[in-house]
């Protein structure tokens, strides 16, 4: 009867202490503009305007949520440059993106991928478009695409920025390429939320913050005043989900022009 009484003892002791034992951790922001929210602008359509012109094509350099004022495609990533975070490598998943020139704009806006991952950049408009990657590590590239076509680029080094990609023959169009050697990274949607997933657990972490309309250095968090020095801030990675809150940009942060 004793042991039969230590065997359940042990039993319930293993069940209790699993949910402790998590094997990632997850940190959940979301960004929204302090400022008055405006539609973004139409953009002047000059090239194919038979096609392109069809379109309403609109400016996507800051776009706010009219009922949330949440802030779209800000960018946080663990900063591991001079003076950043020290991770363990992780290894490549050699996934592949696809960045697609689509009615005249490019889709996504933000790609975020690994070193050794690749970009497909495909046209499935009817009309030829080109694709100018001003890369700093890798080698820089300027591919026609034509209608119906693809291109393959590989990414094999990190890069230290988001890296610009135009069409010169739609100067209307960009999107932004972030290469990183880890996966811990996101951008936020169109009600400002982001979730970096499988963060290392118990440990200071440097992030740093990205958004083309302008520098996010002071920002709010709880109603307090907190000041991001090169966009960057440290965060402290628990066990589970860790939720920083609502970061509150000032108007003066972010440019609609």
């Amino acid at each position: 009867m004793k042991n039969r009484m230590l065997h359940c003892v042990a039993a319930l002791t293993f069940v209790v202490a699993l949910p402790l034992n998590l094997d990632a951790a997850d940190l959940k922001i979301r960004f929204e503009y302090a400022g008055e929210q405006k539609d973004p602008a139409l953009l002047v359509v000059n090239k194919d305007e038979s096609f392109c012109g069809k379109h309403q094509l609109a400016s996507e350099r800051l776009v706010v949520n009219s009922k949330n004022k949440g802030v779209k495609d800000v960018v946080v990533y663990v900063y591991t440059g001079r003076g950043g975070s020290k991770i363990d490598k992780v290894p490549p998943v050699n996934a592949k993106h696809v960045l697609a020139n689509d009615q005249c704009r490019f889709d996504p806006h933000i790609v975020i991928a690994q070193t050794g991952d690749t970009l497909e950049i495909t046209n499935p408009d009817p009309i030829g478009h080109n694709a100018n990657m001003s890369f700093l590590e890798n080698d820089p590239l300027n591919i026609l695409i034509p209608a119906g076509g693809s291109k393959t680029v590989n990414l094999e080094k990190q890069e230290p920025a988001p890296i610009p990609v135009d069409c010169n023959i739609h100067p209307w169009m960009r999107a932004y390429v972030v290469v990183l050697e880890h996966p811990f990274a996101a951008a936020s949607d169109a009600n400002g939320e982001l979730v970096i997933k499988g963060l290392p657990e118990n440990q200071k972490l440097i992030f740093r913050v990205y958004h083309e309309a302008g520098r996010i250095d002071d920002v709010k968090i709880g109603g307090k005043k907190q000041r991001w020095s090169r966009s960057r801030f440290e965060y402290e990675i628990q066990p589970g989900e860790n939720d920083m809150g609502t970061v509150v940009i000032p108007a003066e942060a972010l440019s609609y022009d």
